[in-house]
């Protein structure tokens, strides 16, 4: 926790908004994205959502394969428990969704399920089909239950081990890719390597969580060392990757 909490007193020193920025792409990217204030009727069916799981008192049996909770000390978790304090917020739920919206993403690949919050907001994108992976096959009920009960069926949910279903994939590519799982430094990097071949020119990977802890940080700073990477992106609780060839390479540090 203090790790995180003097991350963040860095990053504020060091962040900037919109007028510190000279990239044309990364300038509209957080103007007309980042910092869209329009109320989208999308948001509603997002809040509909993340209420339906508040109001839940249904209690599941978590399985932690990755670096576990700060949160909670037990296993036995309730699902409204876990929306609160384990589930993307409501800001970064509607900015993924803005950022679905700006790119006009078709193809969506997420790591880390969990009750389907991040999942939704990429669903609501009526044109993206979603491809999710989770490891802890009861929260991924509760997520499918919930999705399915609102008529998405834009979704394939995969339930298992990251690696092993990544493996699998062949032949295909994603416009987006949200990592939202196993927050440690080996896995991250493992999950990269195998997800580069899944990326094309405009793929945007989302890595959630780059300073949970020291090596994830670390972990981040070796993705932008990358020689694919070349326009990247800190907002501190998500490290956005591109591989736009067209694009010199750069970082950002910007404010949400």
């Amino acid at each position: 926790m203090l790790y995180s909490v003097v991350a963040y007193l860095k990053f504020l020193l060091s962040s900037t908004n919109q007028h510190g920025i000279h990239s044309p792409f990364v300038y509209d990217l957080v103007t007309k994205c980042f910092y869209d204030t329009k109320k989208y009727q999308e948001y509603f069916v997002l809040n509909a959502y993340r209420n339906s799981l508040l109001k839940s008192d249904e209690t599941l049996l978590v399985t932690d394969f990755g670096a576990g909770s700060k949160v909670f000390k037990k296993n036995l978790r309730k699902v409204k428990d876990i929306a609160k304090h384990a589930g993307i917020s409501r800001k970064r739920q509607q900015l993924l969704f803005r950022l679905s919206h700006y790119f006009s993403i078709k193809s969506s690949l997420e790591l880390g399920t969990s009750l389907g919050l991040a999942t939704i907001a990429l669903a609501v994108n009526k044109n993206n089909t979603i491809t999710t992976i989770e490891g802890c096959e009861n929260t991924a009920k509760v997520a499918k239950k919930k999705l399915d009960a609102i008529g998405i069926n834009s979704v394939q949910i995969h339930v298992g081990d990251f690696e092993k279903i990544l493996q699998k994939f062949t032949n295909t590519t994603f416009d987006i890719v949200f990592v939202d799982g196993n927050h440690n430094k080996d896995s991250t990097l493992t999950y990269f390597e195998l997800l580069l071949p899944l990326a094309h020119n405009d793929t945007l990977f989302i890595f959630d969580d780059i300073y949970w802890s020291k090596g994830m940080t670390e972990a981040w700073k070796e993705i932008l060392r990358h020689p694919k990477v070349t326009v990247s992106i800190d907002t501190f609780y998500w490290g956005l990757v591109f591989f736009r060839k067209e694009q010199k390479k750069e970082t950002f540090t910007v404010r949400l």
